[in-house]
């Protein structure tokens, strides 16, 4: 049985761990050294409770983080703080086994309760797995730019998938923080 909760500070070590092989061994990520425990958890104070961070355990014990789904500041200009970019990690033993799309079900959930109208998830291509895993929770393709980024010898282009969240007020609604929201699930 898999748990989802909020992700805590003790859990950076873990999700560090799970990153590391998508920095060093590939081309999901643009990074290209892996960040240690204390810089996740740098990454995850950051969010100032407005964004959230969320980890997918084995489910009696809550232990073993088997993955990690956050979402962040999309831009930095005030007109884009409705809208955020979200990203989700799996522990390579689980990859394909439904833990992805189970923690980005529940991080869609909570951002629609929180009141964010968008989400925007960008995708290096190839990358046939994640834009499964993006559709499946409710991403259309939105565009994509071509060789702009270069990393393992050779361009890399970018696809953006879009996920809409809720609908667009004027004035807009401000979005509630994760740290008030909590975790949701809807049935």
């Amino acid at each position: 049985m898999i748990a989802i909760r909020a992700a805590r500070p003790e859990d950076a070590a873990a999700i560090a761990a799970i990153y590391a092989p998508y920095v060093l061994g590939g081309t999901v990520s643009f990074e290209t050294e892996a960040p240690d425990a204390e810089a996740m958890r740098a990454r995850m104070t950051a969010s100032d409770g407005l964004y959230p961070w969320m980890v997918a355990t084995n489910g009696e014990d809550d232990s073993g983080v088997l993955a990690y789904a956050y979402a962040g500041r999309w831009r930095d200009r005030p007109a884009y703080k409705y809208v955020v970019e979200t990203s989700v990690y799996v522990a390579g033993p689980v990859v394909g086994q439904g833990v992805g799309r189970l923690l980005y079900e529940a991080l869609i959930d909570t951002l629609r309760a929180q009141g964010f109208t968008q989400a925007i998830g960008v995708i290096s291509l190839p990358n046939d797995s994640s834009i499964r895993t993006h559709e499946a929770v409710g991403f259309r393709r939105a565009g994509m730019y071509r060789e702009v980024g270069f990393k393992q010898g050779r361009w890399i282009d970018v696809g953006f998938w879009q996920c809409g969240l809720n609908e667009s007020q004027v004035p807009p609604v401000e979005p509630r923080p994760f740290s008030e929201v909590g975790v949701v699930r809807a049935a």
